[in-house]
């Protein structure tokens, strides 16, 4: 089985950054890959970014283009997103998430491994 674990959330003041990592431990994961997801409470989960195995090929919501980079360090099974610019419509609980596969997709649906979370809060 494979384990996620999120961490670098907190509160943070509009316009300022944050890093968010997920570290991964069991079954290597690599050559598959993660994404980032969260979720606004009440809302349904929606994607943020994915990325390959080799960090070649990304993936971004749309809206975030700009703002966030997601990054991985495959020797360390770990994966970053950098927030900057953060705005308070970011607040969300923010969600790692791994697939057997190298194809990076914003389907939750398609991703086999969650981690629990992180909080992101973001004041006006």
């Amino acid at each position: 089985q494979v384990q996620l674990v999120e961490s670098g959330g907190g509160l943070v003041q509009a316009g300022g950054s944050l890093r968010l990592s997920c570290a991964a431990s069991g079954r290597a994961l690599s050559p598959y890959a993660r994404g980032w997801f969260r979720q606004f409470q009440g809302k349904e989960r929606e994607f943020v970014a994915a990325i390959a195995w080799a960090g070649d090929v990304t993936n971004y919501a749309d809206s975030l283009k700009g703002r966030f980079t997601i990054s991985r360090d495959s020797t360390k099974n770990m994966v970053y997103l950098q927030m900057n610019s953060l705005k308070p419509e970011d607040t969300a609980i923010y969600y790692c998430a791994g697939r057997r596969s190298n194809f990076v997709t914003s389907s939750h649906s398609s991703y086999d491994y969650w981690g629990q979370g992180t909080q992101v809060t973001v004041s006006s």
